[in-house]
């Protein structure tokens, strides 16, 4: 599903003006990526957990040229599924 797609889904379900729930929806995402740079986490009760991950320096190539090359040390959100939605998929 896309961004637009689910700001579809949630007009028709809620008989709310467009426009409103664009908005509503950009806020929370909005909101969503402040608790993570925050927090290091984002948790929806039923839904799951997003958390800071970290990687380390690792070695690498390059696929083009295959020359050797480090890889940089990196944080990234992960996506933990809440039991209620593993048990639904």
């Amino acid at each position: 599903m896309t961004k637009a797609e689910m700001i579809d889904a949630v007009t028709r379900l809620s008989h709310q003006p467009r426009k409103s729930v664009e908005t509503a929806i950009d806020l929370a995402f909005e909101q969503i990526a402040r608790s993570i740079r925050r927090d290091k986490r984002f948790w929806v009760p039923g839904f799951g957990t997003f958390t800071v991950r970290r990687h380390r320096a690792r070695a690498g190539y390059n696929p083009r040229t295959k020359s050797a090359m480090t890889i940089p040390a990196m944080r990234t959100v992960g996506f933990r599924p809440a039991p209620q939605l593993r048990k639904g998929l």
